[in-house]
């Protein structure tokens, strides 16, 4: 059962505060953690100063006495981090890993923390933090979702807590990842075709009118309609490949959906059978 936490700034808890990653993001939380008066220890092997923060020499020194550890450096280096601080965590802290990682990952990093009798939470942002810092929409899951909820909503934090599991809230948004950038992905191919044709102007246009549609339709139109002509629609995209080809533009994406209706139509001629 998920349960959002409103995103409306009550009165401040007490908390100290370890953000162990000082980069764009990380930097922005932990300013704005600074601002509503939280005790912030600040660590990153590269990043030496943040207004309001007090910058350690360790990520052990920085954890030592926090209530809440925000990770929030790279997926790449999140489970060394998180066995380098094992010794240093216990009872009472919340370890809160914000890295897009895989599931895997996220139950890798549980299994370290929960060793420790720390609480760990998966904490995936959903929008791009610079510009929102504290107020970036969250899902959150794992043993101390809830928790971490109920210390980061005083602070205006709006967050979802998915369910206990460890890699919930991250397998959500790499779902969500696969229409993003897959999103991104077909766009691009598209503009890069439409201004070796001169219609760049055109075709940006043409796809901001068709997103605004606000009434939810779209989505259920591009799934049943999908399914529903997928034989016709794998000869449009073959066509529309051709027509990337003819300007030198690689159909990447194109080709990948022409593959996908592909087998949509095989299937829909199977269940026929």
């Amino acid at each position: 059962m998920e349960t959002t936490v409103p995103s409306h700034p009550t009165q401040p808890v007490s908390l100290a505060v370890a953000v162990l990653g000082l980069g764009e993001a990380g930097a922005a939380l932990a300013s704005d953690l600074a601002a509503q008066g939280v005790p912030v220890r600040g660590w990153d092997p590269v990043v030496k100063e943040v207004p309001s923060v007090a910058i350690v020499s360790s990520a052990s020194e920085a954890v030592r006495g926090a209530e809440v550890v925000v990770s929030i450096n790279s997926a790449r280096v999140a489970l060394e981090v998180a066995r380098n601080l094992a010794p240093d965590l216990g009872p009472g802290q919340v370890f809160a890993d914000f890295n897009t990682a895989s599931p895997s990952l996220k139950e890798s990093l549980h299994g370290v923390v929960a060793a420790t009798g720390a609480e760990f939470v998966d904490v995936a942002l959903m929008a791009p933090v610079p510009g929102r810092g504290l107020r970036t929409p969250a899902l959150a899951s794992g043993v101390g979702a809830r928790r971490f909820a109920a210390l980061f909503q005083p602070l205006g934090m709006p967050v979802t807590v998915v369910d206990e599991r460890p890699g919930s809230a991250a397998s959500r948004k790499l779902l969500r990842s696969v229409f993003m950038k897959g999103l991104a992905a077909v766009l691009l191919e598209g503009l890069a075709a439409a201004e070796k044709l001169g219609w760049a102007e055109w075709y940006k246009e043409e796809v901001a009118a068709t997103l605004r549609e606000s009434d939810g339709s779209l989505v259920e139109r591009l799934i049943t309609g999908s399914r529903k002509h997928a034989a016709r629609r794998v000869h449009e995209m073959n066509a529309a490949a051709e027509l990337l080809l003819a300007v030198e533009v690689p159909p990447r994406v194109s080709l990948a959906a022409a593959e996908v209706l592909r087998e949509l139509a095989q299937g829909e001629n199977a269940g026929r059978t």
